[in-house]
């Protein structure tokens, strides 16, 4: 054997640097990256959420009035619920448009007369709509927003009569009252927790901010944020002990220095975490951290587990009090737990304000029978499987699943066969615009790393040790100038996001050695979402055009390790109808065939075979999508 001489390895390195060199969009493969003189698909620098502000605006400021004004506002013209933005309002905010409107998050917001009404206005107060699309109110107390807040457009003029203001003190007064009581509680509790109890939880919460998706949350005017460049907490701008962070410069202030502000938050993540995990802060995006608005969420979510029978349901809370909450969120995390088994779990996630809704899902119907029974056809006729339902399938693979491990149709091994043609069959049976399903291309390389507990190996490997096959209806071509190169640019750019997520995902399974720690990750997701509106925030689905979608990530077992998000489909759509609950739990029970399918292959190489999924790069969307 001739061993490689030094100008030999030199040269190997040059040919694998000028690879790495290459651009990997797959209509300028071979070519260098970073060489185009300008994006080959630009943006607008207004697409997204920006414009629409601006439309939310302009359509508030053509209408007939202020009540259809501010709906237009709360809803951001018909794209989020009101009660979230309800729920954003800082407490004279939340008072005035009560008042004024009688809209208000709580049950008791009222019918009034419009603002102003009878003798003529006593002050002239505004709203308008500001950069981050919280609706802002001019209350009496404030001066004019345009020298506070960066706003959208203008200002609507709101005339407040005798009554409104003093209906508005009284209001305020009471609110303020509740709230003072509400944050001396808070305090009392802290307290009660010791500097050790306090810096414990200090430390919990800055894991949450950095393992958990984007969230921004307010208290008062001051919002607290993981995402962007407006990090006020730990996240991808600032890492852990950071000054900036809110949550890292308390750790040696004592208690009584402590703004309300950052008493609220503490306390407030403390007792959403502590009902569901991380994820739980998601469902508070985009609104107040106050006692009031917990209450309320875990009290929802009690009835919600409540109403799945068996077990023993949940009680109330004794009061708000932080340490009744505590009871209450322990409660229902315990309860979670035990109807998890039973029911389906899933989230709403209303993209603009990336606010999201825990549901529980009703039964199956017709609508996803159907669906289930279109995708098993279409399965039997490219497949070496059989069965009239996806359990039946997966029942039959799991008999005898020697296949998963040998080429089949075109494809290196079954399981990569298996991958793409069920993603292909979900493409056309739920009238998707794109689907997809992501996995790790070498169980084998996984199972060795397992055996010899080499931690710090597994979190080395980069994107490329993944895999994300995506499958575009033809279709979808009118969506980017009916364009094949365009659409098989973009199902790359989505592949390669999604091959980011399994490799996001993986080490948040592993045990927590420092290479684990130290490596960037999130909390694998466990539970399935339903998205709206998300081309309206999220970059990557503006320039993708991902209006709606679907989400079904799944845990696989491998070597009795369970790891959690390992794969998943995803559905998108466009435009048209959004999907809905009967979308999801079939598109659920799909996800479930294909970690089904991974699990079995990883146990086949667990016995000896060797498994790797080579399909599914830059080439290969090119070859499949664009030829």
């Amino acid at each position: 054997m001739t061993l490689p001489t030094e100008r030999d390895t030199a040269l190997s390195r040059k040919a694998a640097l000028a690879k790495a060199r290459q651009s990997r969009r797959p209509s300028r493969l071979g070519r260098r990256a970073g060489t185009a003189a300008e994006p080959d698909y630009p943006v607008a620098a207004d697409a997204g959420f920006p414009g629409l502000l601006k439309r939310t605006w302009r359509q508030a400021a053509a209408a007939p009035d202020l009540p259809a004004a501010v709906d237009t506002l709360l809803t951001l013209a018909g794209h989020v619920p009101a009660d979230v933005q309800l729920r954003a309002l800082p407490l004279p905010d939340e008072c005035a448009l009560k008042v004024l409107f009688g809209r208000s998050w709580r049950e008791d917001g009222r019918a009034c007369d419009p603002p102003g009404g009878g003798a003529g206005a006593a002050f002239l107060g505004e709203i308008g709509l500001n950069t981050s699309g919280r609706v802002v109110v001019r209350v009496p107390s404030k001066g004019p927003l345009s020298g506070a807040e960066d706003l959208v457009g203008g200002v609507l003029r709101v005339p407040w009569s005798a009554r409104d203001l003093a209906d508005y003190q009284a209001e305020l007064a009471s609110a303020a009252a509740r709230s003072r009581e509400s944050v001396a509680d808070c305090r009392a509790w802290l307290a009660a927790a010791g500097t050790g109890g306090r810096r414990d939880l200090l430390d919990d919460l800055k894991e949450a901010a950095l393992r958990t998706a984007p969230f921004v949350l307010y208290a008062g005017d001051r919002r607290y944020t993981n995402f962007r460049d407006r990090n006020t907490l730990t996240g991808k701008t600032l890492w852990p002990g950071h000054p900036d962070c809110a949550l890292s410069s308390l750790a040696d202030v004592p208690l009584e220095l402590w703004s309300d502000d950052d008493v609220l938050m503490v306390v407030c993540l403390t007792l959403l975490i502590r009902s569901a995990g991380f994820a739980r802060i998601e469902e508070a995006n985009g609104t107040q951290l106050t006692i009031d608005h917990v209450a309320r969420l875990l009290e929802r979510i009690r009835l919600a587990y409540n109403g799945v029978p068996g077990g023993r349901p949940v009680p109330p809370a004794a009061s708000t009090r932080v340490a009744a909450l505590h009871d209450l969120a322990g409660a229902i995390a315990g309860r979670r737990r035990e109807i998890s088994a039973k029911v389906r779990l899933y989230r709403e996630i209303h993209g603009p304000l990336m606010h999201k809704v825990e549901r529980i899902a009703g039964a199956p119907s017709g609508d996803a029978r159907r669906l289930e029974a279109e995708l098993c056809a279409r399965l039997r006729d490219r497949l070496p499987v059989s069965g009239g339902t996806l359990g039946e399938m997966g029942t039959g693979i799991e008999a005898s699943p020697g296949w998963l491990a040998e080429p089949h149709g075109g494809f290196g091994t079954g399981l990569g066969s298996l991958v793409y043609e069920t993603v292909r069959a979900a493409t056309a049976a739920f009238d998707a615009d794109f689907a997809m399903s992501r996995g790790m291309r070498s169980p084998t390389a996984l199972i060795e790393a397992l055996r010899a507990r080499d931690w710090p190996k597994i979190v080395t490997w980069d994107m490329p040790h993944f895999f994300c096959c995506v499958v575009p209806a033809p279709e979808a071509r009118k969506y980017f100038g009916e364009s094949p190169a365009h659409l098989a640019d973009t199902a790359w750019s989505i592949s390669a996001r999604m091959q980011y997520n399994s490799w996001h995902f993986l080490a948040g399974n592993l045990p927590k050695v420092p290479e684990v720690v130290a490596r960037d990750h999130f909390v694998p997701p466990t539970i399935p979402d339903i998205a709206y509106h998300s081309d309206q925030h999220h970059h990557g689905h503006v320039a993708a055009k991902v209006r709606y979608s679907i989400r079904s990530p799944q845990a696989v077992e491998v070597l009795g390790r369970t790891f959690d998000g390992f794969v998943d489909l995803r559905l998108l759509r466009c435009e048209g109808l959004p999907f809905d609950e009967q979308d999801l739990l079939a598109a659920h029970r799909v996800s479930g065939l294909v970690a089904k399918a991974t699990g079995l292959a990883a146990a086949l190489a667990a016995g000896g075979a060797d498994i790797e999924i080579t399909e599914f790069d830059s080439k290969w969307h090119w070859e499949t999508i664009a030829w």
